[in-house]
């Protein structure tokens, strides 16, 4: 195999250029699908638009936000966030981090499902 195939056949075994999606690439989806999908999710890298409607600045060296999307019920419609970012109560934003399920930070702090490092970008209003 010539010089010029091998390097093609890297290339290709890569998917460098290709629209291919990559395990690390950020499974979109809503806080509703983030609780429903919960088990299969956990562990991944995530994104999510909504508002926010709760911000708790610097608790634990990061910052908490709620979010919500429209999406879900009673006790699926709401998603914490944490963040070195922060943002305003009615921002609307994308969110991206790893979501993470089962999160006990002790002392009554518990979240069935965090998203955890995220960053915040606003959306345009």
């Amino acid at each position: 195999m010539g010089y010029r195939n091998w390097l093609a056949a890297v290339v290709v075994a890569a998917g460098i250029g290709c629209g291919a999606a990559y395990a690390a690439d950020p499974v979109a989806s809503t806080v509703e699908d983030l609780f429903v999908k919960k088990t299969d999710l956990a562990g991944k890298q995530v994104v999510i638009k909504g508002k926010v409607v709760k911000v708790n600045n610097g608790i634990m060296q990061r910052n908490f936000l709620h979010v919500q999307d429209g999406t879900g019920g009673e006790g699926t419609n709401d998603i914490t966030v944490t963040s070195q970012q922060t943002a305003q109560v009615g921002d609307e934003v994308t969110i991206t981090g790893n979501l993470a399920a089962d999160v006990d930070f002790g002392a009554g702090y518990t979240y069935p499902l965090l998203i955890e490092e995220a960053s915040i970008a606003s959306l345009a209003k």
